[in-house]
């Protein structure tokens, strides 16, 4: 199934280089497992009220590097579950991006993006176009394309989905 284009708002943006994922639902939180536990705990160091603004659909953007650090999948597990869809950022860790690609999490590698949105503006990751565009100006860039196996993996819904589909002959 392709990949449907990923619409919403830009519900943060993480303006950090090397920005550890952790920080998100904060270290000491790092070990929860109930997901509504974790998600309560989510951004309450940068946006208190996060999950009352945040929609199902919204994105976020991050700076160059995101995700570095130990990649540990609780704090975007917690995003998912607060309605974040996608993640678009300047670049990524190779390890976070592994390992979410592998959960079936929409990324995007799009250098510039800090410069083309603002918080709260609405953007559409459009994949056959490869392209971000800022819904709320106009403007857009585009993005580094998908490696085939990503992309796949994405469109599947992660690694065990991926694996789990007849061979192509």
């Amino acid at each position: 199934m392709p990949l449907q284009n990923l619409r919403g708002r830009v519900a943060f943006i993480f303006e950090e280089i090397d920005f550890d994922v952790d920080q998100i639902v904060g270290v000491k939180n790092i070990k929860i497992t109930d997901i509504e536990e974790l998600a309560a705990a989510a951004m309450q160091d940068y946006d208190p009220d996060f999950r009352t603004s945040v929609r199902k659909g919204d994105l976020l953007v991050g700076n160059a590097n995101f995700g570095y650090g130990h990649p540990h999948y609780p704090p975007m597990r917690a995003m998912r579950h607060l309605g974040i869809a996608g993640m678009i950022a300047e670049s990524f860790s190779p390890g976070y991006w592994r390992g979410e690609v592998s959960m079936g999490f929409p990324q995007v590698s799009c250098p510039g993006i800090l410069g083309l949105v603002k918080r709260w503006d609405e953007v559409e990751v459009d994949w056959q176009q490869g392209r971000v565009l800022n819904l709320t100006t106009g403007a857009a860039l585009p993005f580094e394309p998908l490696a085939l196996a990503d992309r796949r993996m994405i469109e599947a819904g992660g690694l065990v989905p991926y694996l789990k589909q007849p061979l192509e002959v």
